[in-house]
């Protein structure tokens, strides 16, 4: 069994260029490790993951393709990889960090715990691979109404509208993740890895045509004013003026 902890417990555990590229080099190098057959996500602290790190700053042109390339081997991973892959989220679960979760085999939350995709609220498309798992899950018009509001959904609201697999008492947290580990091992491993890929199949399809399609819309909308104004709002802790600019 692997472990990957999102360490930056400081931030909430969001993303800086250097927590998304290890995380990108950390899920390409699982289909080599042939004695692990889990693997568990979480997060230190607090947090599962808020999201991109909206206190440095934006990426130019190359960044922004760097980081592109990172975020298709991280979605890529998580579908790809052969191990059965457990999402153990701690606490609330924002942006990327939604992604990363629902991208899982299974989440099990704490029922303290939240999760959505406000990239609407930076004047951001969900560009990660938000727009590409959230209608899988929930359906269209439920991913939409998520996805245009940015609004969070608690843990126990999420698993019964099928966006995660179970919110649990937060002090019942690690027995549960613990359990559903030992029930996959005891499972047949050739069986899941291609149970695995093919009820991924979908997305992987679904991927390859939608994915580049909403990480450059993202891009689009990393060089707008409202951007611009989102993280300006963000640090000074206010509410941002959009104009569509």
């Amino acid at each position: 069994m692997l472990t990957v902890t999102l360490n930056r417990p400081e931030k909430f555990n969001a993303f800086d260029a250097t927590l998304h590229a290890e995380l990108a080099h950390c899920l390409t190098q699982l289909p080599s490790d042939h004695a692990a057959r889990i693997l568990i996500l979480t997060g230190a602290g607090k947090a599962f993951s808020a999201g991109g790190d909206m206190t440095t700053a934006p990426p130019g042109p190359g960044q922004f393709a760097r980081d592109a390339q990172e975020g298709r081997a991280i979605a890529r991973g998580l579908l790809d990889c052969p191990q059965m892959v457990i999402c153990r989220m701690n606490g609330d679960a924002i942006g990327l960090g939604a992604t990363i979760a629902l991208l899982s085999d299974f989440v099990i939350a704490a029922d303290t715990a939240r999760i959505g995709d406000p990239h609407v609220r930076m004047g951001l498309v969900a560009g990660d691979g938000g727009a590409l798992i959230w209608p899988m899950l929930v359906g269209p018009m439920l991913a939409k109404r998520y996805l245009l509001t940015g609004d969070l959904v608690a843990a126990p609201r999420a698993a019964e509208l099928g966006l995660i697999t179970q919110s649990v008492p937060i002090d019942s947290l690690d027995a549960e993740v613990s359990k559903q580990r030992d029930k996959l091992l005891a499972g047949a491993p050739l069986a899941q890895q291609f149970t695995k890929r093919s009820v991924n199949a979908a997305l992987q399809a679904l991927m390859a045509t939608q994915f580049d399609l909403s990480l450059a819309y993202e891009g689009i909308t990393i060089l707008s004013a409202d951007h611009v104004e989102a993280r300006a709002a963000f640090v000074a802790k206010r509410a941002p003026n959009f104009t569509g600019d």
